[in-house]
Parts: structure tokens; C-alpha cells; sequence
């Protein structure tokens, strides 16, 4: 076969190839895990933090936990009102344990999903879900990423999957929320974290100083509409 005809065979393939193309191949896939809890090397893409920063005494833990049919995360930990005798830091409140993931390798692209998903067994208590973005919103002379957050309330000893649409998250400012119409954009998504706190919540749940416990299995993007 010659070149030129060798050529000519080539792109007559690619194009035969581009027209049967189905409609799928030009769809995302329903669902996207964003963090699967099933190894010890997982837990590596997470950081701890909490009060004791600051002069706390709330402390945590995430470890995997294996039942022996399945592994999952298990973020645990004591959430304490008091703070440190002679502590250097004036802070007002304490009462606080969250788990936040270590910076992607660059960013994540949720434009095609509308819903961010978990599968949790909880305590009864309302954690927090927050995702970062790249900084627009606020002023350029910030540093700290934008962050979105939304309650989870679980309930205590069953698996859960909590769905929490990416509309429901408010944009909020070191825990306040900010009083403005902004809008999320999920394609440029730098991470997440769950947090607890001792106080404030939705109605009904668990809350106060004392023990904490959240098994997560997964989180992921939906795309449900």
C-alpha cells in the first residue's frame, strides 16, 4: 500500500470511526466517585484539624475500619467546650473536629454533576459539608480558597446516603455566611472537608460536648437531572 493511500485509508477509518459514535460517548457517566474509603492509602488525601489549634480541647482521629467484609472510614473523635489554662490564643468558642482533603492535583470538574453524594453511619449529630473552589468571590487580596458549605444530619447505627445538592450550598466566610446571591463554580473544585461542631445545628439533632463518630464509605458527584 502507498503512503498517500496508506494515509487516505487512516483518515477514512477516524471519520468512519466519529460517525458511529453513540450519543453516550459525548455524556458524563451519571456518578463520579470523588473519595473512596476503602484503604489505609486513601486516608493519605486528608489532613485532621480542630480547637486544639487554638488552644481546644477537642481532639479526632480517622483511621479504616474493617469489618471484614468491607472497609470504610471511621472519623472519631471528642468534641470539648473548654480551652487550654494559659492558652495564648483569645478565642471565643471552641468545640470543633473536622477532616479536610489535601489540595487536588490542580482542580476537579463537577460542571456536569448537579449533586454531591455520601454514604455515612452516624451518631445523630449534623456535620458539616464544605467544598472549596478557586477564589473569586472574595476579595483578591485573600488568599483562603472560597468555601460552600450544607448540613448533613445522620442518623445513628444504619447506613445513610445523604444527597445534598450543589445548589444548597451557601458560600460563607471563616463560618459565617456570606449575605450575597453567589453562585458555586463546580468546575473548578479544589476540595472538600467534614467538620463537626459541640453547637448549632438543625432541629433535632445530637449536639453538645462528648464523643463524635462518622463511617464514611464514599463520596461522590450525581448528576440526577
Amino acid at each position: 500500500m502507498s503512503r498517500f493511500r496508506g494515509l487516505w485509508q487512516a483518515s477514512l477509518d477516524a471519520t468512519r470511526k466519529a460517525l458511529t459514535w453513540n450519543v453516550e460517548d459525548w455524556i458524563p457517566p451519571t456518578e463520579k466517585y470523588i473519595f473512596n474509603f476503602s484503604s489505609k492509602e486513601e486516608l493519605k488525601k486528608w489532613h485532621l484539624y480542630s480547637d486544639s489549634e487554638f488552644g481546644g480541647l477537642s481532639s479526632a482521629s480517622l483511621e479504616i475500619k474493617d469489618d471484614g467484609n468491607k472497609s470504610s472510614g471511621d472519623f472519631s473523635g471528642k468534641l470539648s467546650l473548654d480551652v487550654e489554662e494559659g492558652s495564648k490564643w483569645k478565642i471565643t468558642r471552641s468545640g470543633f473536629c473536622g477532616m479536610r482533603s489535601k489540595k487536588f492535583d490542580g482542580y476537579i470538574d463537577l460542571d456536569a454533576y448537579d449533586t454531591i453524594a455520601f454514604k455515612l453511619k452516624g451518631d445523630r449529630r449534623c456535620y458539616i459539608s464544605t467544598i472549596y473552589t478557586e477564589n473569586w468571590v472574595n476579595s483578591p487580596g485573600q488568599m483562603e480558597d472560597n468555601s460552600w458549605q450544607s448540613f448533613i444530619f445522620v442518623p445513628k447505627d444504619n447506613w445513610y446516603i445523604a444527597k445534598i445538592p450543589l445548589a444548597r450550598y451557601l458560600p460563607t466566610w471563616r463560618g459565617n455566611v456570606i449575605d450575597a446571591a453567589l453562585e458555586m463554580n463546580p468546575s473548578r473544585i479544589l476540595g472538600m472537608s467534614l467538620s463537626v461542631n459541640a453547637e448549632g445545628g438543625v432541629p433535632g439533632a445530637e449536639s453538645g460536648p462528648g464523643d463524635f463518630k462518622l463511617e464514611i464509605d464514599w463520596i461522590k458527584a450525581l448528576r440526577t437531572e
